[in-house]
């Protein structure tokens, strides 16, 4: 696959809510143990809203850019200001209707930036970030110039880093009060953030 088009975008968020939303009940039981248990519903309501935000979209950076306008719009919390960062950072960089690898690997990048805007944890601290930056270090190193191999190794890479915080000890917002007990159960945000990179790949598969 050498170019990544608009409509493939959209398939990638379609499937993407599916198996979110099948997930609901485990991303919020995993979240249950240091939080407030609400992380599934969370990213389930945050996505719907990514989701629609890209239904009349015709072009990368406009239609990423309402992505990410309308889950920081219509949903509160850090899952909706995080995943809003993640889609206006790639808007920023992103643009026309068809992206190629290095297109796709730039887009990337930029989600990432626009996270760190909105959080100051890093990789390790047993947070979503433990997925995406891994996902997305993985995609901008792929030497392929096809984007299904690229988005497979983001995948790897984000279900490698999700299954890492299992052994993490929290480190950042509320979750870093439980301490020792935090160590044994991967992070929800890392999980359904994992899902959501092997989302992406399984859509272009």
């Amino acid at each position: 696959m050498e170019k990544l088009t608009i409509d493939d975008f959209k398939k990638m968020l379609r499937v993407a809510m599916d198996n979110i939303s099948a997930r609901e009940e485990e991303f919020s039981k995993l979240d249950a143990v240091t939080g407030d248990g609400d992380h599934g519903t969370a990213i389930v309501t945050a996505f719907r809203a990514v989701c629609e935000g890209a239904e009349s979209g015709t072009e990368f950076k406009s239609m990423l850019g309402d992505m990410g306008f309308n889950v920081m719009m219509k949903t509160s919390g850090s899952t909706s200001t995080l995943l809003g960062g993640f889609f206006l950072g790639m808007s920023d960089n992103a643009a026309g209707t068809e992206l190629d690898a290095e297109g796709v690997k730039a887009m990337f990048k930029g989600g990432v930036e626009g996270v760190k805007k909105n959080t100051k944890a890093m990789p390790g601290d047993k947070t979503m970030m433990d997925a995406l930056v891994p996902a997305v270090d993985a995609i901008c190193a792929c030497p392929s110039g096809d984007i299904r191999q690229i988005m497979e190794a983001g995948a790897k890479a984000a279900l490698a880093g999700a299954e890492a915080t299992v052994d993490m000890k929290a480190n950042f917002g509320r979750a870093r009060n439980y301490g020792e007990k935090s160590i044994g159960y991967a992070d929800s945000g890392a999980t359904s953030w994992s899902c959501m990179f092997a989302s992406f790949a399984e859509a272009i598969g």
